[in-house]
């Protein structure tokens, strides 16, 4: 008789311990799961430049960019201006950031970690596509564990790396041999998966999501395994705010 009993007490531990695990279990695959539901395209890619209004002559001139907007942001201590081929609100953009505690600094090093990014044209002197609403397609980055780096981008964001067709949309390469910037409907939320992930495949967050001091975007950042800084940014519920 005891030994039936401790058979049914041991039964119902295990069933138990077994829903509990289910219970914590959920929540996990629940939240690995809305990164692929998140509304999400690539916004922008962010360089330093030491001497801005060169630079806005040259992307201008050179690469036949439009500048699309130029802002001072005193409390963080920078000056930046966004590029592209089409309004931010519908196309991928270069943001040029100079940094006022930086003077003297006419230009920054470049490293080996940067690839580049690509312009798509129909000509193949630059990168050779058909006629496409993204012409600024592709941002390269050197990595030093191609499957690691892959691992976590898709569990991030979706799985060269994007969020829909590479023909027609900008896309992220990792090269096995600065900074990016993805839109989404939480940045809170984004943050908790990229914790996450982050314990499993390295990288972490290096700026709590909330908003920026003097504009309130709201933003989060986090680090890679290789340690490229990739920035999500709250989706904006008007073109006025992306003007902030």
């Amino acid at each position: 008789m005891l030994k039936s009993f401790l058979e049914i007490v041991e039964v119902f531990e295990t069933i138990i311990l077994n829903t509990a695990e289910a219970e914590a279990a959920a929540p996990t695959t629940e939240l690995l799961e809305w990164p692929q539901k998140d509304k999400r395209r690539f916004l922008h890619a962010v360089y330093r430049v030491g001497d801005l209004d060169r630079t806005i002559k040259f992307y201008t001139e050179c690469l036949g960019m439009k500048l699309l907007r130029k802002r001072d942001i005193p409390e963080e201590k920078y000056s930046n201006a966004f590029f592209g081929f089409g309004p931010e609100e519908s196309h991928f953009v270069v943001e040029l950031t100079y940094m006022f505690d930086m003077n003297g600094v006419d230009k920054y090093d470049i490293g080996t970690g940067f690839g580049h990014f690509a312009i798509a044209t129909e000509d193949v002197s630059v990168i050779q596509r058909g006629p496409t609403p993204e012409p600024l397609c592709q941002v390269m980055l050197r990595v030093g564990d191609l499957e690691c780096s892959i691992k976590f981008y898709e569990k991030y964001t979706l799985v060269m790396m994007g969020y829909g067709p590479e023909l027609e949309n900008t896309i992220l390469e990792l090269t096995y041999n600065y900074g990016v910037a993805i839109s989404t409907d939480d940045v809170y939320k984004s943050a908790e998966v990229v914790n996450m992930v982050s314990q499993e495949l390295g990288g972490k967050i290096t700026r709590q999501p909330g908003p920026i001091p003097g504009i309130n975007t709201k933003i989060t950042s986090f680090l890679d395994p290789d340690g490229w800084k990739t920035v999500s940014i709250a989706v904006l519920t008007s073109s006025a705010d992306l003007h902030m």
